[in-house]
């Protein structure tokens, strides 16, 4: 079966201040539509074609690179979209809240590594806080690479994500990435994090 866009579970005025409409619907429909049509396209016709995305982004060192953009691009934005909410949810409790002061000594530690990773990522890509074993671990790919993949760097499973391609922040912030990643604090679903998160 071929992979779909998914709904949004807001409308794209839901996250201004912090991400405009017009960025939200073009990153939606444009961007993360076209992945998701491309990746049908680079799959179709293949031994790949019906299998779940996380079984396709393990064995991603085996397939063709529109494959690689398109289906890291797809999951990627799945779970940007999940883990945003209006309003948010203030902040990390329980397992997860455990899990982050053991990792990073605090949350104010976490936030500091994350903060890091998403600013230091030259060009396009994303910084991941992820799940390797019980250890937290914060992390950055480039282009549309994800912690799933085998040819990461860095492997686990992402729980939070935030996309700091241009495309993602560039009508509201132009160039202030720094900016960006400070109003994503505000949007953040720690209830949708804690879903993903196995303490």
């Amino acid at each position: 079966m071929a992979f779909e866009l998914p709904k949004l579970n807001y409308d794209y005025a839901a996250l201004e201040p912090h991400i405009d409409a017009r960025t939200m619907e073009i990153h939606h429909t444009k961007h993360h539509g076209a992945y998701t049509s491309n990746l049908n396209t680079a799959l179709q016709g293949t031994a790949w074609e019906g299998k779940t995305i996380e079984e396709i982004m393990a064995g991603i060192s085996g397939l063709p690179v529109a494959v690689r953009n398109n289906g890291g691009g797809y999951y990627n934005h799945n779970l940007y979209w999940e883990i945003l909410a209006p309003g948010g949810s203030k902040e990390p409790k329980g397992a997860l809240l455990d899990a982050l002061n053991d990792s990073f000594g605090s949350v104010a530690g976490f936030k500091e590594a994350f903060v890091k990773a998403a600013l230091t990522r030259f060009g396009s890509g994303w910084a991941w806080l992820l799940q390797n074993d019980n250890k937290l671990v914060v992390s950055s790919t480039p282009n549309q690479d994800n912690p799933l993949m085998d040819v990461a760097e860095v492997k686990g499973t992402p729980i939070l994500g935030i996309d700091v391609w241009e495309h993602a922040y560039y009508l509201n912030y132009q160039n202030r990435r720094p900016d960006y990643v400070e109003a994503f604090w505000n949007l953040i679903n720690w209830d949708e994090v804690t879903r993903r998160f196995k303490g």
